[in-house]
């Protein structure tokens, strides 16, 4: 039988498995992250108490924040959702789930003498005094631009329910966030008119659970670890009335409503003090301290401008010939892969698991697997060019997951099915480092495509482009067609390492699904289209055997075409078809 048509008896029989895959089954319970909520149904009093609004102006508001000092507080131990997280975690995760943004923004419109509105100035806010705030002074943001209402439709029902100034209903459809007031104002009678429509009815039950949560948010506080022979985390207001941390916590929350600076600070120093020594040995103080320090770095948001940096550098000294400008590319390379790496070990140490659990941590891990691949290839080959290619990777894959609404970007639980074999770690990383490959392979190839489509009577500026690339003497005659001969072989071996990796580890995956499920192989929408997806990478490299004419050019636009695959594969079928697989 001929090479061809092996190949193409494969195409034909995934492409029939992919027909059967519409009929996959749902994923079982098991295979889903844990259901989790931001807040408890337990009855607790509020430790902060509960006394007389602070009655503060925006501009008041944000002078005692800029002198209340709540740094005791950030690393403080706190159960919540499964896990024991710092308390700037947490007051980043309410912050996130609220005003759907990592900090408040307040807008205060800023007058002349005569009354008329010059602009709008811009008040933020650390999002561990915006948690402290809403629990221990909610009053304030009754009227403030405070709840995020992402769906376009829902946002302005709920804006013209309660506002008929055509101009003010334009400025809170900008702002994107709605006040507390204004959304109870028109709640009720858009749940009455619109109700029926399920993308409506989906918005007000997030509007719903945001509610609750700004009424329940004191409920969060699990800070006191449990008491001998319990594993259950105590509400602070379990602790007896006259107990250091809760008085202090009661302190802190009279001081913060009269705007006492001073005092809410010390009184936020003795609470920290005080929850420290109750929780002593109940978990580590250096890993609480690595998480707030994990959170204030953002290593991966970072590490994205990091690799643009060394992106744009790169491909400048290609154009140019610049050694600087090679060594500022090297330079912003090594750090960007050494701040996504820490990233990366310090989720892992954190989360006290493998971090490829979920959407956001595949994709952190993808961007990993490519740029340290690269990076490699970089030094053992001594061509930029891979460095180049790996910058590329992780920048706009590290953008996408830190700048978009990716799942998974909060530290979570580890599903139960995942957890059932050491197999996991081995297949999920796999099929992780063959994507980056992918990625990487597939921004070789458009180098390729644009020195084929772009490149023709250039010989000149390639030679320097080969020269400082691909390292290749720029005084030998280096013109396009020699070029492209090595963009070739740099891209194939990628490729090569992209097909190789991903063959592993789907067969890692079937011998999982075989340990876990009970059976090998079950037409899961997301096996059947890693399946397609490296058949496509099996077609590139039989197609260079059987091809007579230009294999570079064909090889390039296989590569590409496997990239959609994969992102397809990634992305859609996550979306789209319902399977087995809830991420990678």
């Amino acid at each position: 039988m001929t090479t061809g048509r092996t190949v193409l008896l494969i195409a034909v029989a995934a492409l029939t498995a992919a027909a059967r895959s519409a009929h996959a089954q749902d994923a079982p319970a098991g295979n889903a992250h844990p259901a989790g909520s931001m807040f408890s149904t337990e009855t607790a009093p509020n430790p902060l108490g509960v006394g007389e609004p602070s009655g503060m102006t925006p501009q008041e508001k944000h002078a005692f924040a800029r002198r209340v000092d709540l740094s005791p507080l950030r690393s403080l131990a706190v159960h919540h959702n499964g896990r024991v997280k710092t308390l700037d975690t947490l007051a980043r995760e309410v912050v996130r789930a609220v005003t759907g943004r990592g900090d408040y923004l307040d807008l205060v419109p800023e007058t002349n003498d005569a009354g008329a509105v010059t602009g709008v100035r811009k008040l933020r806010y650390d999002p561990l005094f915006t948690f402290i705030d809403l629990l221990a002074d909610p009053v304030y943001y009754t009227d403030k631009p405070l709840v995020h209402v992402g769906f376009l439709p829902a946002r302005r029902a709920l804006i013209e329910a309660s506002v008929s100034d055509p101009e003010q209903v334009e400025r809170w459809m900008r702002l994107t966030r709605l006040s507390p007031a204004l959304i109870a104002a028109g709640f009720a009678g858009v749940a009455r008119e619109r109700g029926t429509d399920p993308q409506i009815a989906e918005a007000l039950g997030s509007l719903r659970e945001v509610g609750d949560l700004l009424r329940l948010g004191h409920t969060t506080l699990r800070l006191a670890a449990p008491a001998p022979g319990s594993d259950r985390w105590r509400h602070v207001s379990e602790l007896e009335a006259d107990a250091p941390a809760r008085s202090a916590l009661t302190r802190l929350g009279d001081a913060w409503r009269a705007g006492d600076a001073e005092a809410a600070t010390a009184a936020a120093r003795q609470a920290a003090v005080a929850l420290s020594a109750l929780n002593e040995g109940a978990i580590s103080p250096t890993r609480l301290r690595a998480e707030t320090l994990y959170n204030r770095v953002q290593p991966f948001e970072f590490g994205a401008w990091a690799y643009a940096v060394a992106l744009v550098a790169l491909l400048f000294a290609f154009g140019t010939g610049w050694r600087w400008a090679i060594g500022l590319g090297a330079g912003a390379l090594i750090v960007a892969v050494s701040l996504h790496a820490a990233g990366f070990a310090a989720r892992w140490w954190i989360a006290e698991r493998l971090p490829i659990q979920n959407q956001f941590e595949s994709m952190t891990g993808l961007a990993l697997g490519a740029a340290l691949a690269g990076l490699a290839m970089t030094v053992v080959k001594r061509q930029w060019l891979f460095g180049a290619a790996a910058s590329a990777a992780g920048f706009l894959i590290l953008l996408a997951a830190t700048q978009t609404a990716i799942p998974g970007q909060a530290i979570g639980r580890e599903a139960a099915i995942l957890n059932t074999s050491w197999l996991l770690k081995y297949h999920v990383s796999t099929v992780l480092v063959s994507y980056g490959l992918i990625t990487l392979g597939a921004v070789m190839s458009a180098f390729y495509l644009a020195v084929h489509y772009l490149g023709r009577g250039r010989d000149g500026e390639l030679a320097g482009f080969a020269a400082t690339g691909l390292n290749l003497d720029a005084s030998a005659p280096a013109g396009r067609r020699r070029l492209l001969g090595d963009l070739d072989r740099a891209q194939m071996t990628v490729l090569q390492l992209a097909f190789w990796a991903l063959g592993v580890g789907i067969l890692l995956g079937a011998w999982w699904a075989d340990h876990s499920w009970g059976r090998w192989w079950a037409f899961d929408p997301k096996e059947t289209w890693a399946l397609l997806t490296w058949i496509v990478y099996l077609i590139v490299i039989h197609v260079r055997l059987g091809v007579a004419g230009d294999r570079g050019l064909v090889t390039a636009w296989l590569s590409i075409l496997g990239f959609g695959v994969m992102i397809w594969t990634y992305f859609g079928v996550n979306l789209l078809l319902p399977g087995l697989h809830a991420y990678a």
